[in-house]
């Protein structure tokens, strides 16, 4: 579980947003900022009826941008890392193709994919798997050569290396890099659930703004926020199981 102290600074950060907001709202006494527990009050009365599936839409893309950049991210990173050929091949295409805005592909990947569910999965893992790619190599490169030596000398054969050094040397990296690009691949998921598609928190706060119901749209402002943090908690909460040992 996370820790006493990062759930006291959760809530701390929470508390202090709930009362500027609520600060702001009661100043300016507009329609466009309702206030925070008008919000959370309109939030348990549709959230099962208007909500769920869309929640449940962006859940799905953004676990399954998360969980295939893993299951190609990694095991890339773990063979740059460990064969110097391999490295020296891939890394200037990782190196050119990582600085380019992701955002700037988004009509590219829609013309290739098309609108439907493929191509915003598509964005997310461009978004996350160069960080986990990149992490993964360099924690490769990181163990010192003097483990693998000592390994080799003991008869260790290469699936032994990876499953015994590698992977446990490299899993804490590979965790914060999934962090790390987390909070930039929900901004892109809400980006593209505003183009061909009729669920999705994106889809829904946009909906929302243009339909002026400002309750809607704070709703799932805050539903898209809370989602974020809960993915970020339960990796957190997963490093602390799997890696154990540190």
């Amino acid at each position: 579980m996370l820790s006493r102290d990062k759930w006291l600074g959760a809530l701390y950060g929470l508390l202090v947003v709930i009362i500027l907001w609520y600060a702001v709202s009661w100043v300016l006494k507009i329609p466009i900022i309702p206030s925070p527990f008008a919000v959370f009050i309109h939030i348990i009365e549709i959230f099962e009826s208007k909500m769920e599936i869309h929640l449940l839409y962006s859940l799905g893309r953004i676990l399954g941008g998360i969980a295939i950049s893993i299951i190609i991210g990694v095991p890339l990173g773990y063979l740059m890392g460990y064969f110097d050929k391999i490295d020296k091949v891939l890394s200037p295409l990782v190196y050119f193709t990582y600085p380019i805005p992701k955002i700037a592909l988004l009509p590219i990947i829609m013309l290739l994919f098309g609108l439907g569910e493929t191509s915003k999965l598509m964005m997310i893992v461009l978004i996350i798997i160069f960080q986990i790619i990149i992490t993964s190599r360099d924690a490769v490169k990181g163990i010192p050569q003097e483990i693998f030596r000592s390994l080799q000398s003991l008869g260790a054969s290469k699936l032994q290396t990876f499953t015994e050094v590698i992977i446990p040397a490299s899993l804490p990296e590979v965790l914060t890099a999934t962090r790390l690009a987390l909070g930039t691949a929900v901004s892109i998921l809400f980006f593209t659930e505003t183009f061909g598609t009729e669920f999705g928190m994106g889809y829904f706060i946009m909906d929302s703004w243009m339909r002026v119901n400002y309750l809607d749209m704070y709703a799932g402002i805050v539903i898209l926020s809370f989602m974020g943090f809960c993915i970020f908690s339960a990796i957190d909460i997963s490093e602390k199981y799997i890696c154990s040992w540190r």
